[in-house]
């Protein structure tokens, strides 16, 4: 089930779910330039995993990381400081949900 929900997840990331077929040459030209950016997501997301987070952030996700290269390719309509601010906030609320569901875990399984 993992892997279903990992895969769905990452077609959605990459835009492999937003062509329609209608020509085979510009599907073979799509679905390569999808999969490579599936490719970056993928090795920037476990090389952030390698390094170890702050105490108070969990690791970029997939999807942070395609927040923040969309910001800092297509002009935001906020300024870039605001959105890593943003980032950052919304890094440490999941680290602080993931500590309290990890805690609420251990106490109905005792």
């Amino acid at each position: 089930m993992r892997v279903e929900e990992t895969f769905q997840a990452e077609r959605g990331l990459a835009g492999l779910d937003e062509y329609q077929l209608r020509r085979y040459p510009s599907w073979a030209r799509w679905v390569p330039l999808a999969m490579l950016a599936h490719t970056v997501l993928a090795v920037v997301c476990a090389d952030e995993h390698t390094r170890p987070a702050p105490d108070d952030l969990i690791p970029l996700t997939c999807n942070e990381i395609q927040h923040l290269l969309a910001t800092l390719v297509v002009p935001p309509l906020s300024n870039v400081a605001h959105r890593l601010r943003w980032s950052e906030w919304r890094r440490r609320h999941q680290a602080r949900s993931r500590t309290s569901h990890y805690r609420r875990q251990a106490a109905t399984q005792t």
